[in-house]
């Protein structure tokens, strides 16, 4: 049984600000569940409505009805199961290999598709602007299917971060270079911006390089790319080029 106060503290973990009083966050479904028991975030609770995780103790385990579920899910479909989980400290920014960078963006969807795609690239760090998404927004966290655990995420003063990484940084722009003719690195930066406004002005002053995405359709009418679907076509081609 989940009583008031747990209720209102689970549900509360919603929003950003009681994210960050409490240090908590939430994950739904047993994938990810299972993704994050097994890597490093501490585990607070476990509420499930069937026999599940059996390696936890029960101590930290509580039966509930699909209705009680129902009540703390973030989801329109609730899952079988949910845990709160402690957020982790901020790891050091990783400045080998490839980086991805998020100018502003601001859809859980995208920044958890971005994240799932990062790990299936073998992109350990992403760095997102202070104005991007919580990473642990709980559609952020479904939307990763557990790939949050693999990927060291970092919010910053984006244009503080990319002058002093000294890297090469490759703005995705519409009108940059086409990335199909464009020799690309194994190290350098990749930024990627807003859904609406593409990257700022302030972020596109400090990329050293601007490639773009060429439409090959013949009326070339659609306005640009989602920034998701964008984020996999680059990192497939930097990953075919290295």
């Amino acid at each position: 049984m989940v009583s008031k106060n747990q209720i209102k503290l689970i549900t509360s973990l919603v929003q950003k600000k009681y994210r960050k009083q409490h240090g908590l966050f939430i994950a739904e479904g047993v994938k990810v569940i299972n993704e994050l028991i097994k890597s490093n975030f501490e585990l607070e609770h476990l509420y499930i409505t069937k026999p599940l995780f059996f390696g936890v103790s029960e101590k930290i385990k509580t039966l509930v009805t699909d209705s009680e579920l129902k009540k703390i899910s973030a989801l329109t479909m609730s899952n079988d199961c949910l845990a709160v989980f402690k957020i982790p400290n901020e790891r050091k920014i990783k400045t080998d290999g490839l980086i991805v960078a998020l100018d502003d963006v601001r859809d859980p969807g995208n920044l958890g598709t971005i994240i799932r795609l990062c790990d299936w690239f073998g992109i350990e760090q992403l760095i997102c602007s202070e104005q991007t998404v919580d990473l642990y927004n709980p559609k952020v966290v479904q939307a990763t299917m557990g790939s949050i655990s693999r990927v060291n995420v970092s919010y910053v003063d984006l244009s503080d971060t990319l002058i002093n990484l000294e890297l090469p940084i490759f703005g995705t722009f519409m009108d940059g270079e086409n990335i199909y003719k464009t020799k690309l690195p194994s190290n350098g930066v990749i930024v990627l911006g807003n859904e609406a406004n593409g990257i700022s002005s302030e972020i596109e002053k400090i990329a050293t390089h601007k490639i773009a995405i060429p439409r090959f359709g013949n009326l070339q009418l659609t306005e640009s790319l989602n920034v998701a679907t964008a984020t996999a076509i680059v990192l497939s081609e930097f990953k075919r080029a290295t």
